[in-house]
């Protein structure tokens, strides 16, 4: 693997009709921001070979919309990707590494979050950008690093809907 990007689900309603949390929707500001950063990330060259998206409504629809930008992409719903610690999450990035060059993995904060600061701090990243990740990882964003051949991640770069002109950040 040479590049993994590491994305939270877009904005969502409050409460789905089942009163369920893996139930909720996006809204149809997570739909276009989810759209609007597929474009981005399409535009950038930051396809997916792979998506590992959680099993929750949220980031499925998410994923859907994002990889309309994309065309195919393998994809496989990961259950251990709902509301997963950071630990998990990158028990899942190791896994895949030898089968993809750059994959994506959709899931749900804190656990997205931390894991991005986690492979901030361990590549030494300056302070402004661990600044940047520490005010907050809001709907829809994305962050993205370039993997060398030992496996480490290094910083390259951070894409939010509200920085292309979508919603607001949250």
């Amino acid at each position: 693997m040479h590049r993994l990007i590491l994305m939270r689900h877009a904005k969502t309603e409050r409460a789905a009709a089942s009163g369920l949390d893996r139930d909720r929707a996006l809204t149809e500001r997570g739909l276009s921001d989810a759209a609007l950063m597929g474009r981005v990330l399409a535009e950038k060259k930051l396809r997916p070979d792979l998506a590992l998206v959680s099993p929750s409504t949220r980031t499925r629809q998410t994923w859907d919309a994002v990889q309309e930008a994309f065309g195919d992409v393998e994809v496989r719903i990961e259950p251990r990707l709902y509301d997963a610690y950071p630990d998990t999450i990158r028990r899942l990035v190791q896994d895949a590494e030898d089968e993809t060059g750059c994959l994506l993995v959709m899931g749900h904060n804190p656990g997205i979050h931390t894991l991005a600061y986690d492979y901030l701090t361990e590549s030494a990243a300056s302070p402004a950008i661990l600044d940047r990740l520490a005010g907050g990882f809001p709907t829809g964003a994305a962050a993205v690093f370039e993997v060398d051949v030992a496996g480490r991640c290094a910083y390259d770069g951070f894409l939010t809907p509200k920085a292309f002109g979508g919603g607001a950040e949250d």
